[in-house]
């Protein structure tokens, strides 16, 4: 019988809780600042949500983040993460089944796309340069937003007026594009693009990334934002998507390479019992085994709700953030499946696509988008607005066995579908018992474009947001930490007063999605986080 291993007391300069990618982000900065840094993980492996693990013998899948989009390339430069492993790999051009036998191809090539959408209307083919070159110019403002630490314009001291007045300055070129930003905060994702086009296939091709990963439909006011914040990567694919070799773990593998090789301690299997507060300021972190970690700043990945409601607890926080957390909404309802299989879908158009030439040099299309039109997205969401999973989910299924024979043995394949809506908790329900049913009705949406698919599936790997939650610690499985609405973003998330990665308690910082610009493989948060981390460091020292 082995003896249990006594609890240990260790100190360091900052501690960071969660794995994650921006955990991992934030950690790599402060050390690269000359901090000594510990990342503590409560799982096995690092990762967070972007982890590559084994589904079958043989098969490895990114369980949940499945492509890269938004791992900010300053991010990848700053760490020479390539050096570390990373390896973007492109995908095909983004189709999207119509019918039977007839697609949508969305290619970052302007003429391409512009002819597949001449097949369904001559209008719409011909505004499509002109609506492109509005959204990136809108989509180029607020990527320099994504690194703005938000101000508080509640707040009427020195600081915050010189740090107001540095922010307008910057912007002040910006003008009525900045009227731009406004009406994709706040129309629905159906009427800004009814503006530019009228047919109602062409328009699910764009309203189909408002609905990823958000509780909302394509009419529902504020979702024109989501589109942006999907398609505001700058790497491989149609709208910057691309695969990782190795799959999505390899970006945080990347990062923990990078963090250890500057003397980051990073230490697993840590769950997180509580965060200790002293008159008023976080002092050391508490696991459940007993181990006791020391800082000088606490900085967490983890959700923004679990942070204060359950690391923290109530009586340490302002009665008015205790009400704004409790109200900020994290109710997920996007799903994933990972299948291990002989051959990955043969759709219905499949031939034509090949015949065609859509897919260019690919032997197969790797990335799709499975919603013909308007409607079918809106009856995904109206299936979860009255409390129960989409009967007709929307679909993205990914392949990236194509480019990629890491992840399977040879001739065999992995599948990512991701989709929605399966929401959080059913109405009359309960995923105990509707789980198999639901596995049903995605595997009926997928024989309906590509007959035949269940049988060549070998394991079928899905995730509802309950175990979202529980396995990786999503709020309520929400991917965002939260949703993408005008009410919980730059200076609203998670909380007003606190959206500049600090919070109430001194020397506590959240660094993950929770915090702006939101969620998504970007890193971005963790950077944000670590800048302000420093600066106040720089003031206590100075």
């Amino acid at each position: 019988m082995s003896a249990v291993p006594s609890p240990t007391t260790r100190s360091f300069d900052a501690v960071i809780i969660g794995a994650g990618h921006n955990g991992l982000v934030c950690a790599n900065y402060l050390a690269k600042a000359g901090l000594t840094v510990a990342v503590l993980e409560r799982r096995s492996i690092v990762g967070g949500a972007a982890v590559t693990e084994e589904i079958a013998p043989g098969f490895r899948a990114s369980i949940f983040s499945y492509l890269m989009s938004l791992l900010h390339p300053r991010i990848i430069r700053d760490f020479d993460l390539k050096r570390h492993g990373l390896e973007v790999l492109p995908c095909s051009d983004m189709v999207s089944p119509v019918s039977d036998d007839d697609y949508i191809v969305f290619s970052d090539d302007m003429k391409k796309t512009q002819a597949s959408f001449a097949k369904f209307s001559a209008k719409d083919a011909a505004a499509y340069p002109a609506f492109d070159a509005y959204l990136q110019e809108a989509t180029r403002i607020v990527r320099q937003i994504l690194f703005d630490t938000p101000i508080d314009p509640a707040r009427r001291d020195w600081r915050t007026f010189r740090e107001g007045a540095e922010f307008l300055w910057k912007y002040r070129k910006v003008g009525r594009k900045m009227y731009r930003i406004v009406d994709m905060m706040t129309m629905s994702a159906y009427d800004f693009l009814r503006e530019w086009f009228e047919d109602e296939r062409v328009m699910a091709v764009l309203a189909y990334y408002a609905s990823i990963g958000t509780f909302a439909g394509p009419k529902t006011p504020g979702s024109a934002y989501v589109i942006m914040h999907h398609i505001m990567g700058e790497h491989e694919g149609a709208g910057g998507w691309g695969f990782i070799k190795g799959g999505m773990g390899s970006i945080t593998k990347a990062l923990a390479s990078a963090a250890t090789e500057q003397g980051v301690t990073i230490v697993t299997n840590a769950d997180i019992k509580e965060i200790r507060v002293v008159n008023g300021r976080a002092t050391e972190v508490t696991t459940a085994a007993g181990d006791v970690y020391r800082a000088k700043v606490i900085a967490s990945n983890a959700s923004a709700r679990t942070l204060y409601l359950d690391l923290v607890g109530e009586k340490h926080l302002p009665e008015e953030v205790i009400r704004e957390i409790k109200g900020y909404r994290t109710f997920g309802t996007a799903f994933k499946m990972n299948v291990a299989c002989e051959r990955p879908p043969q759709y219905k158009i499949l031939d034509r696509v090949k015949r065609d030439g859509a897919i260019g040099s690919f032997s197969y299309p790797t990335y799709m988008h499975i919603a013909p039109d308007i409607d079918y997205l809106e009856r995904a969401y109206d299936d979860a607005k009255y409390g129960w999973y989409s009967q007709r989910p929307f679909l993205t299924p990914v392949v990236p066995t194509i480019v990629d024979d890491t992840l399977a043995p040879p001739g065999k394949h992995v599948v990512n579908f991701f989709g929605g809506h399966a929401p959080y908790e059913l109405k009359g329900g309960d995923w105990a018992t509707e789980k198999e049913n639901f596995r049903k009705t995605v595997f009926d949406t997928i024989e309906q474009f590509a007959p035949g698919f269940s049988n060549d599936v070998i394991e079928a790997q899905l995730l509802v947001a309950p175990d979202i939650e529980r396995i990786v610690g999503l709020p309520q499985g929400h991917i965002f930490h939260g949703e993408l609405s005008t009410d919980q973003l730059f200076f609203q998330r998670p909380v007003s007063g606190y959206a500049d990665y600090r919070t109430p308690i001194a020397g506590l910082y959240i660094c993950g999605s929770s915090m702006h610009p939101g969620g998504g493989v970007s890193g971005i948060p963790g950077h944000n986080a670590a800048r302000e981390i420093l600066k106040d460091f720089k003031r206590k020292r100075s």
